[in-house]
Formats: structure tokens, sequence, C-alpha cells
């Protein structure tokens, strides 16, 4: 139970050790590695979404935080669609009973449509409508629980080669309130580049039940690893070849209609049917087929898809060709 947040920021210097310089402003706290300021030179070995997927599986469950499956991508209840991994702790954050959806290490393909866009409507760099959110979503039971598992995530930083000289964690010491929940929140950097967050959460009426939700992106993870083009480690080479807005289109329908979810008039089905009818004419030159299956093999890395890749294909085409009726 937090009384204070002074706690947190306790237990985070006894769990971190003197290896870390913890600076504050206010009520904003600053932690940073002593040999920190060396540049950062990307690995010279590329590391693959597999191979990324198995060193952070290994790391949690190193220490005893096994992987979970991944949340059912229709969501129906707050939202239509998964947007975070947290609400797999809803039951017990939010309504106090004593279970979730599931919790640990989770690896949990979301749909969210409010990324960062430009003054022309494109999404910014670092930001996808659908994407992997690598998570460790925990019920603990105090500060230091949660100082423990970001300890965690930093050696699985460094075993990916974001090593803890160049990461940076910084936040407001505030508690914030959405609804029932309060929270603190921590977000993590590596060399300039945002990586993720670890949000220390508790009940508002009962503050004992705690828990941790520690989150990051692994399309994001990537990019600072290799510190490439955006759509470049997103797409990979049919970035040269297609508008990167319309591979995200492709990419997320591939992702919602692969879960089994049909074109519609409402509901998440409708949001399918609305960007497969976004996809343009011009798309053919690319040739749907190439883009799909290379979207499939992807969310195949970590949910199991209902529908194979060529019938994901036929609908996504079948309701791309009705708007050139």
């Amino acid at each position: 139970m937090l009384t204070d947040p002074s706690e947190l920021v306790t237990a985070l210097r006894r769990t971190l050790g003197t290896h870390w310089a913890f600076d504050s402003e206010g009520d904003h706290l600053r932690i940073r590695h002593q040999a920190h300021g060396a540049s950062y030179r990307p690995r010279r070995r590329p590391i693959g979404w597999d191979e990324m997927l198995t060193i952070l599986a290994a790391t949690f469950a190193e220490h005893g935080i096994a992987q979970a499956p991944p949340l059912p991508l229709r969501y129906n209840r707050e939202t239509d669609f998964t947007i975070s991994a947290i609400q797999a702790l809803d039951p017990y954050l939010k309504q106090r009973r004593p279970y979730t959806y599931r919790q640990g290490y989770l690896p949990q393909p979301v749909v969210r449509f409010t990324g960062q866009r430009d003054n022309s409507g494109y999404l910014t760099d670092g930001f996808l409508t659908a994407f992997v959110n690598v998570s460790c979503v925990l019920p603990i039971g105090n500060p230091a629980e949660h100082a423990q598992i970001l300890d965690t995530w930093l050696t699985a930083l460094s075993r990916l080669g974001l090593h803890a000289r160049h990461v940076e964690i910084h936040g407001a010491i505030t508690r914030w309130q959405r609804r029932e929940v309060q929270g603190i929140t921590l977000r993590i950097r590596h060399s300039g580049l945002e990586i993720g967050d670890i949000v220390l959460l508790w009940n508002a009426d009962s503050p004992s039940i705690m828990a941790t939700d520690l989150g990051s992106g692994l399309e994001r993870l990537r990019w600072a690893i290799t510190r490439r083009a955006w759509p470049s480690v997103v797409h990979g080479s049919l970035a040269e070849r297609a508008d990167p807005a319309v591979l995200d289109i492709i990419r997320t329908a591939t992702l919602i209609a692969g879960n089994g979810i049909p074109p519609s008039d409402r509901g998440p089905g409708n949001a399918l049917r609305r960007l497969a009818r976004s996809i343009p004419a011009s798309n053919a030159a690319l040739g749907l087929s190439v883009a799909v299956r290379s979207a499939h093999a992807y969310w195949s890395l970590t949910s199991h898809l209902q529908r194979p890749w060529p019938e994901v294909c036929q609908i996504l085409d079948r309701e791309a060709s009705h708007t050139r009726l």
C-alpha cells in the first residue's frame, strides 16, 4: 500500500542501487545511470522480431514472471478493441474482484485510432494504428515489487542492446486519477527516444489493491535498437514500394480480420470496413496479397489468428473493391 509518493522513490533507490543517480526538481524526478553520457551505437547484427520476443519472455521468466496469452482483440467492454495490456487487470483494479483476465509478461496486439498525427493527418514517426503492446501487468503488494519489475525490465532492455547507461527514467511523482484508479507514471527513454513507461496503479477506494503496468511497443523497441527510418523498421522493404500510410491501414485491417471479426456497419466490424474501403485502388501496383501476407506473419508471432492470410486478403479486396463500383 502506498501512503506517500516518496515511498516509491525510496523503493526505486533501494532496488536500483548506487549506480543510478536520482535528481529531482519540484515534483519531477529524473533517474540516470552514473555512467550516462556515452553516445549510443546500434548493434551491428540485425535483430528479428522473433528474437526480440524470445529475449523478453526469457528474461521475465528468469525473474519468476510467466508469459500470458493475449487478450481477445475484440474487447467489447469499455472499448470495442483491446487498446492496452492493462485492460487485463480491469476486474482486479477497477471492480476490486479477486481475479484478472491475464497477468504476467504480456505481448498484446492492440488497436488504437488515437496515434499522434502531423498537420496533414499522417501518423508521426513512432505511432501506428495497430502494434504489439509489450507489457508486464501484475497485481503487487507494495512499491518494492514495482521497483523490482522495473529492474527486470532494465535487464531485458540490456539484453536487447539498450544498455543502462543510455536509459533515463523520468516523470512527475504526483498522483493522477482516472475514474476508479489512481497512479504514478514514470516514462522511460533510451538515448533521447521515448520507449515506454512504468505505472504504479491502485484502486482509489481500496489503495491496498495495487498493480504494475510496464509497457512499450515492440515496434518502438526495434526502432530504438536499430535507429533506422521508422517506415523501414515497421514495414521492411515494403516501405520502398508503397505509401506507409496505406501499409498501416492494411496492417491494422489484417489484424482485425485475422482475428475473425467480419466487416459490418457497426462496432469493431465497422472499423474494419472503414479501413478496407480506404485502401486506394492504386495499391494494386503493390499487390494487396504481399502486404497482407507480411502483416499476417507479423501478427502471428504473438497471436493465433483465426483466418489464414488468403482469406483475409479476399475480405479486404472485396471491401476495397466496393468503393470502386
